[in-house]
């Protein structure tokens, strides 16, 4: 049987000194009656070679920059996944960001100046099947100085820095504004509503095979300065998107709270999360916020002006914004305690000496029997209170000078 060689690639073949030929080689069949003939030939001519000078190199069409898409290019250049970056290889180089290469560009589109239909102009224009054309010079001038402006306005855009607002600090996340939360699947918009960043912290996860993950964790809360406000936490790789998305994620978890002639809480309030404690005294119109700077951030987005509240305890910034929202939800309002009671609820207040002033009565009318001595709550009072009352303990306000702006 005749032996048979295919050969199944592209195949360059240069020929003595004659110039390379390429050829695309299907099937090359070489048989043994083809050889004895050569050899023969050979005999007879023993001048002559058996083969030319041939050089066999084999060449390929394809690479992966013709096979890949542009999503599995980039994967592969920002060094996303593969084994390197789940062990956690390269973790502390400058991450490098993926750019838009087809940015400014319109196909078809060259120096030339050529019209082709399909790619750069219409294929029909008023019911004619356009050909291929060229521009004029002075139109190709005035677009090639058009794609120049429009490159150069990308690049200003790109290092012009927008100022932040500042916050708590010059240097610091908290008490941003983030503006209001992004429109919904049905287009709603919230534009009543403003966000504030409380806390912005790297956080890390230790696994097998990537190391030390880090991510970042933000606490965002959001409100209309109305009554109603809310709270959740975003974790993401970058800050950008850990900050939307705990702001998106804060809209759907609001409490309403209530307040007292829209500026202040109702009664006295001890609230605890863990171990922090937060003591809420109600304050008259004009007194102003005299808090932890995060419990001001928070109660400004509820509406809150008046109030006193010291933070007891961890001063972890989750822990506080548990406590103050735990604390105002679960206050009781004056006609609430009234109908518990059926009793009139009465207030003193500084202005009017000892006589009281009734904020709430009972829908149900007030029972005739005044309230029994053991249903008068035993209320726990602090020491520093009672020493302040007493005049012993100096105010720690009272050498605080503040400045009226």
């Amino acid at each position: 049987m005749a032996a048979s060689v295919r050969v199944c690639c592209a195949l360059r073949i240069t020929l003595g000194g004659a110039a390379p030929l390429r050829t695309i080689a299907g099937a090359v069949q070489v048989s043994q009656l083809a050889s004895r003939a050569s050899t023969a030939s050979l005999q007879r001519n023993a001048a002559l070679p058996l083969f030319p000078a041939t050089v066999w190199q084999q060449t390929r069409h394809g690479s992966f920059f013709n096979k890949l898409t542009a999503e599995q290019l980039w994967k592969g250049v920002l060094a996303e996944t593969g084994a390197g970056s789940r062990k956690g290889r390269g973790k502390r180089i400058k991450r490098k960001l993926r750019r838009d290469l087809n940015r400014g560009q319109s196909i078809g589109e060259g120096r030339g100046g050529f019209l082709w239909p399909g790619l750069n102009s219409p294929v029909m224009r008023d019911g004619t099947l356009q050909r291929i054309s060229r521009r004029g010079e002075t139109e190709q001038q005035e677009m090639q100085a058009e794609l120049v402006r429009q490159r150069d306005e990308w690049e200003k855009r790109r290092k012009m820095k927008v100022k932040r607002e500042r916050g708590w600090t010059g240097n610091s996340w908290g008490g941003i504004s983030l503006g209001p939360p992004d429109p919904g699947p049905n287009g709603e918009t919230y534009e009543n509503f403003d966000s504030r960043v409380i806390e912005v912290k790297r956080v890390f996860n230790m696994t097998a095979k990537e190391g030390r993950k880090r991510s970042i964790s933000c606490l965002v809360a959001v409100g209309n300065g109305n009554g109603t406000a809310g709270f959740a936490l975003g974790k993401a790789a970058d800050r950008i998107t850990a900050l939307r998305k705990a702001k998106n994620r804060a809209f759907y978890y609001l409490y309403y709270i209530e307040r007292y002639n829209n500026h202040t809480i109702y009664h006295d309030i001890e609230s605890n999360f863990k171990r922090t404690t937060l003591r809420m005294k109600k304050q008259n119109k004009g007194y102003g916020l005299h808090c932890h700077r995060a419990v001001i951030t928070l109660c400004k987005l509820i509406g809150i002006q008046d109030m006193y509240c010291k933070v007891e305890g961890s001063v972890n910034l989750l822990n506080i914004t548990r406590a103050l929202f735990t604390g105002l939800a679960n206050q009781e309002t004056h006609q609430t305690r009234a109908d518990e009671k059926q009793l009139h609820v009465v207030e003193f207040q500084s202005q009017r000496g000892p006589l009281p002033m009734v904020v709430a009565s009972p829908k149900a009318g007030a029972r005739p029997d005044p309230e029994p001595e053991d249903e008068i709550p035993d209320t726990r009072l602090h020491y520093d209170d009672v020493r302040a009352t007493q005049g012993t303990k100096r105010s720690i306000w009272a050498s605080v000078k503040r400045t009226v702006w």
